[in-house]
């Protein structure tokens, strides 16, 4: 185990940074204490140039090496924003915004990549430049997207981009990641079933939507036991069933809907043209009529093969070989990485949070034991990929 020596030594002022941005969590794009506290440390680092606005409220510090010129540019990624979750921890530095709490780590990830920022502006002895990119709106707002949009890769020559998440479950020093897809694509659908409305002591005076319902519900678990290669992996869940408003009448609509996660492309446009023929054909089956709106939301995050394995070597070099595992199983959950890895070579990897509450829990919480391994990996990343 290399933990750099002087992030060990100054891990007590990351934690307090941490601690700082856990107590004033906001959402999504609206995030002016947390992009000023993010921009107001880069500049006390001495970087070279920080950039705010981007993507609505992201952030940029840029680093040039004091080896002179040439070298490539990296990009090191942290998300920002928090969530529309009420914190049940006894913290001291719990959340101070009722409704709202850090309760996916964004608060450790901007404060490990801040402790990296420290040191690499302090040593410069890579060749090239670095962008640390503070990212609004992970949390369902695309926020990725909007960067890249904004010109985010270009305007500041970023030719490969990394990113870091801490994982729950995962002991504390220990790096998980995995070439090619890593984390899901995430769709939403709605179906809107319309039948015919009736009374209840009645019902062939009507075409009962909610009898319709319930067999769709069944009838699009299909898709995943006898549409998808077993080989591969689809998760498709009904998770809301709405439609009536009195006991003794049947209705004349129900509205279904849920989530469908999927690892790739092929799999993700299967699901979406199963789900309107079974829409269609179960609604007709029962006298009703169904449409259907699907959205696709993030993209399958998809580790470059290459850069996987350069990211492996450097956990290793951080944690110790014993503690990386470089063939993780992938997670179903999604990620607005994937956006920055389709448009840039990189790779995207887990930090062990230890035995935490899970992520999007009133009761998670990071913990701070882990950044001296998550600051060193973007040190020694750094200084690897931008070797003399």
């Amino acid at each position: 185990m290399l933990l750099v020596p002087e992030i060990a030594a100054g891990a007590a002022d990351i934690t307090e940074w941490r601690r700082t941005l856990h107590a004033m969590p906001e959402i999504l794009y609206d995030l002016p204490e947390t992009a000023a506290f993010v921009a107001g440390k880069l500049r006390d680092f001495g970087c070279d140039e920080v950039v705010t606005g981007i993507g609505q409220t992201g952030v940029v510090g840029i680093v040039t090496s004091r080896l002179g010129e040439g070298g490539r540019t990296v990009g090191l990624r942290a998300d920002m924003d928090a969530l529309p979750i009420a914190e049940a921890t006894p913290r001291p530095y719990a959340s101070r915004r009722p409704g709202a709490m850090h309760a996916c780590g964004h608060d450790g990830h901007m404060a490990m990549l801040l402790g990296a920022a420290r040191h690499l502006c302090r040593t410069r002895t890579f060749r090239g430049r670095v962008a640390f990119v503070f990212q609004p709106a992970e949390e369902g707002g695309a926020g990725a997207l909007a960067m890249i949009e904004d010109g985010l890769m270009e305007r500041f020559g970023i030719e490969a981009i990394y990113g870091m998440h801490n994982l729950p479950g995962l002991p504390v020093g220990q790096i998980a990641l995995r070439p090619g897809p890593i984390m899901a694509a995430t769709d939403e659908f709605e179906i809107a079933i319309r039948g015919k409305a009736s009374h209840a002591a009645l019902p062939h005076e009507g075409a009962d939507p909610i009898l319709a319902g319930a067999a769709l519900v069944q009838a699009l678990q299909q898709i995943s036991a006898r549409n998808v290669d077993p080989l591969d992996s689809l998760v498709l869940s009904v998770t809301r069933f709405h439609s009536g408003f009195a006991r003794n009448i049947i209705p004349d609509e129900a509205q279904v809907s849920g989530t469908v996660r999927s690892l790739t492309a092929p799999s993700q446009d299967l699901a979406e043209r199963r789900i309107e023929a079974i829409a269609q054909g179960v609604a007709a089956a029962h006298g009703a009529s169904a449409s259907v709106v699907y959205k696709r939301n993030y993209p399958v995050t998809v580790n470059d093969v290459r850069e996987a394995a350069f990211c492996a070597a450097v956990a290793a070099d951080v944690c110790g070989a014993d503690a990386v595992n470089a063939a993780a199983p992938p997670l179903m959950a999604a990620e607005d990485f994937s956006y920055m890895l389709e448009v840039r070579p990189g790779a995207f990897v887990f930090l062990g949070n230890g035995a935490s509450a899970g992520l999007h829990n009133p009761g998670y919480d990071f913990d701070d034991a882990a950044i001296p391994f998550g600051s060193s990996y973007w040190v020694r990343l750094v200084e690897r990929a931008l070797a003399n």
